[in-house]
């Protein structure tokens, strides 16, 4: 029996649709029409051979079946855009100088680049893993092509640079703490409105640090009484120190290891905290090339990532399409 060739046009509409939220606005993304899109999904699910949707109010959500393609239209997306852009590419050389934050060195740094050093084998990349500061001043340097950085609204944004997602801070507490495990100081016990006579032990990076800063106001207009419990320039110590109990740290979800968890802040009583913006900044604002490429992947794959889930993810939603 001949295994079925999925269309590729068909693949992308379909993964398009799910990330946007919408078929409608994938459409128009994709410069087709929403008839042509719906023609393609149904052909998909005659090459499938099951139900790549059902039912759900109003709109649709995705089978386990349609999950599993999702899955697999990712994959051939991102092997037949690869084997593009090394096409396009295979001409390019130079040097990419590339800095970010502690936050991407798990996630984006092995993935991304990865996939960059593959499809333009004569480009070299420098990447530098520094804190937001450090990196605003290099790239106003010229030290930096490129820089990916979290922005608290505390200083304006720096020239040619686009606001990539905003993503909401969080408390972040030792992962799988049962109640009887938990440390005397956990914050429950402020939930209902009580207040617990010994501080709250924080874990935070060392000044300067904007998030540093709005922690300690949120749980000073909240009247939440506070200590620092430990502090480090590195974002691997903050989860260390998390993960063995010496307190809360407050940070994205972005790279959130498994060895902690974000925290209902509701559920124990702490202060909702204001959300954090990541910019992708460029030194220049019409890049080489090279910097230009970079620059995009880093842009397509932060766009797949969901700031709702603990730890970091590609988007895989089960909800309603419309």
């Amino acid at each position: 029996m001949a295994q079925p060739m999925f269309d590729l046009d068909a693949l992308r509409s379909f993964a398009s649709g799910i990330a946007l939220g919408s078929y409608a606005r994938a459409a128009d993304r994709l410069g087709r029409s929403t008839s042509a899109v719906s023609a393609q999904l149904k052909k998909l699910e005659v090459q499938a051979g099951t139900a790549l949707f059902r039912k759900a109010g109003r709109g649709l959500e995705l089978t386990d079946a349609g999950q599993t393609m999702l899955a697999y239209a990712h994959r051939l997306l991102e092997l037949n855009d690869e084997a593009a852009a090394a096409m396009r590419g295979a001409h390019l050389h130079g040097l990419v100088r590339l800095g970010l934050q502690e936050d991407f060195g798990e996630t984006l740094l092995p993935e991304v680049l990865g996939r960059f050093a593959r499809a333009h084998p004569g480009v070299r990349v420098e990447a530098c893993m520094a804190r937001c500061t450090e990196l605003r001043e290099r790239l106003s340097l010229g030290k930096l092509d490129l820089a990916l950085v979290w922005e608290t609204g505390n200083q304006p944004p720096l020239p040619h640079g686009d606001r990539l997602l905003e993503a909401p801070l969080q408390w972040i507490g030792a992962a799988n703490t049962h109640a009887s495990e938990r440390p005397h100081w956990w914050p429950e016990r402020w939930a209902g409105g009580g207040r617990h006579a010994e501080p709250l032990p924080l874990v935070l990076l060392d000044a300067p640090c904007p998030v540093r800063e709005m922690t300690m106001a949120a749980l000073d207009r909240a009247g939440i009484p506070w200590r620092h419990a430990f502090s480090s320039s590195s974002l691997a110590a903050l989860w260390a120190a998390s993960a063995a109990g010496l307190g809360l740290t407050v940070r994205t979800s972005f790279g959130l290891p498994r060895s902690v968890q974000a925290l209902d802040r509701s559920a124990v009583g702490l202060p909702e905290l204001p959300p954090i913006s990541l910019w992708l900044y460029r030194a220049q604002a019409q890049p080489e090339a090279t910097i230009a490429r970079l620059a995009e992947m880093l842009r397509q794959a932060l766009a797949q990532c969901d700031m709702s889930t603990q730890q970091t993810s590609v988007r895989r939603p089960r909800g309603v399409l419309v």
